[in-house]
């Protein structure tokens, strides 16, 4: 499959504490990742979660200016109900 250009990866540098690189590694040993690879999928999960927020929101959106029929007839009008 050829490489489209939203397909390459980029190199991001971060600065970290000495105290969270190190906790960081061994969490990512214990994923049998990288610290990269743990960055990677974090992030991912991230734009992931909010691309579905966003989505999910559009949705409901939708929904609201379309309103929704909850059955019934047409309202009667004043005359018909005050009738004598």
């Amino acid at each position: 499959m050829a490489s489209t250009r939203t397909d390459q990866k980029q190199n991001v540098t971060i600065s970290l504490s000495r105290q969270v690189l190190k906790k960081a590694r061994i969490l990512a040993a214990r994923r049998e990742t990288s610290i990269s690879g743990l960055l990677a999928q974090e992030i991912e999960a991230l734009v992931g979660e909010q691309e579905a927020y966003e989505r999910a929101e559009k949705q409901a959106m939708t929904l609201l200016q379309n309103g929704f029929h909850l059955g019934g007839l047409a309202p009667a009008e004043r005359d018909e109900l005050h009738e004598r």
